[in-house]
């Protein structure tokens, strides 16, 4: 009797010991999970993005040195998901020159939007790009022809300017679509202040031409012949970094 007394004790004995070392074992595995479900989260709020914005450069430059010339865009980006961003650039140009024996004005707006790829391995902390991106552009704008030169088959008497007349008139509500091909680098200066340079090539696609005359010169496409669809173009950018955590 006494012996079955004993190994009931020893068998309520493990099964306590058995049940206290269970439920610890299940508390720490819980609590393990836990901490690193805290732990994954904590790292994943501290995964930072970045949003830059700024302005072209070239444009005021070249507004600058050419007196006939106006132009103003702005652009930004955006981190979309790893090493791609997307991108937007938004404009307003205004330019008169000569093409051939016609003095013309063009204004207008544009918009281009698109994405680029980050082909630079950044170290930690960094936010530098070499990259290779496409937009697809659109532009808004008018045209106006100034004065023109008839064309005549006798080249004996001097050329009539014309500057009046049925054909000096404005024409409105013109637009052009066209994709571009980027390439281009970002590189940090001091703190969140971004340089960049890019160059362009672009393919027309379509285009709203005014009546007796053509789209020579479109905003964000830059000069266009009748020949040519292919433009080309650059800019040189100063932009803003903000860290944005995601």
């Amino acid at each position: 009797m006494k012996k079955v007394h004993i190994w009931l004790f020893i068998i309520n004995l493990f099964t306590s010991l058995y049940s206290t070392t269970a439920q610890k074992l299940v508390q720490e595995v819980e609590e393990a999970v836990e901490e690193k479900v805290v732990d994954t989260l904590n790292k994943r709020e501290k995964k930072t993005y970045t949003i830059r914005f700024g302005i072209d450069l070239s444009k005021p430059l070249m507004a600058q040195l050419d007196k006939e010339y106006f132009g103003l865009e702005l652009v930004g980006d955006i981190r979309l998901f790893s090493e791609f961003y997307g991108a937007v650039e938004l404009g307003n140009e205004r330019k008169t020159q000569q093409s051939e024996r016609i003095n013309f004005t063009t204004s207008g707006t544009y918009l281009k939007l698109g994405f680029d790829y980050n082909m630079y391995k950044n170290w930690k902390g960094m936010n530098n790009a070499i990259y290779l991106g496409m937009r697809l552009g659109s532009s808004f704008h008018k045209q106006k022809i100034n004065e023109y030169e008839p064309y005549q088959t006798n080249h004996y008497w001097a050329a009539e300017i014309i500057k009046n007349g049925a054909e000096i008139r404005e024409q409105e509500s013109l637009s052009a679509r066209w994709v571009e091909v980027v390439a281009g680098i970002k590189v940090k200066m001091f703190n969140n202040i971004y340089m960049g340079f890019s160059l362009r090539l672009n393919r027309l696609m379509s285009d709203k031409r005014p009546e007796n005359f053509d789209n020579l010169y479109i905003p964000g496409f830059n000069k266009k012949t009748d020949e040519n669809v292919w433009g080309a173009g650059f800019n040189y950018t100063l932009t803003y970094a903000i860290p944005v955590k995601i």
